[in-house]
């Protein structure tokens, strides 16, 4: 059984509508307008209690899950392309922070950002296949970029991590 984390409301005359949460310790603190009503700020917290244990379960996800997925993904959007279904290795790793993923080709090893662990689904799938199809062709060649255009989402995937990059001010790129 899980305790109930200690909440701490914090109540903003500059907030006017965005309400945000963040883990200090073994407490959750939730930023609040101050014109929010008891009723409001009740139905707030629980939504944002919410949120943070979705992100914090995305967090947790496994090398193992990591490689079934890339597994499925490979099977699914690359099927004509053997080499790209049987990777060496694919993990998260903490020591990438110029980029999202890596590839090398001579060892079949991939490795994805910890930076991605909390990203949606959908641009984890992206960064996945992006660096399976690395497999198949090392280079950023338009035979490369075809690979990856056959997953549905690529350019919307791009797009949010080029979002991620600039808000963050990280410069990453492909």
């Amino acid at each position: 059984m899980t305790r109930k984390p200690v909440i701490e409301v914090r109540r903003s005359k500059r907030r006017r509508r965005t309400v945000s949460a963040y883990r200090d310790g073994e407490r959750v603190v939730v930023l609040i307008p101050a014109q929010f009503s008891r009723a409001e700020e009740r139905e707030w917290v629980d939504r944002m209690l919410e949120r943070l244990e979705v992100r914090e379960q995305r967090a947790r996800r496994t090398d193992a899950e990591l490689t079934g997925r890339a597994q499925r993904l490979a099977a699914r959007y690359l099927p004509d392309h053997p080499a790209a279904g049987r990777p060496a290795s694919v993990r998260w790793v903490q020591n990438q922070n110029g980029r999202w993923g890596s590839c090398t080709p001579d060892d079949g090893t991939i490795r994805i950002s910890h930076r991605v662990q909390e990203m949606p689904d959908w641009v984890i799938d992206y960064v996945l296949l992006h660096e399976l199809s690395h497999l198949v062709i090392p280079s950023h060649s338009s035979a490369f970029w075809a690979l990856v255009a056959r997953y549905p989402k690529a350019e919307r995937a791009r797009g949010y991590l080029e979002g991620v990059s600039a808000a963050a001010g990280l410069g990453i790129t492909e």
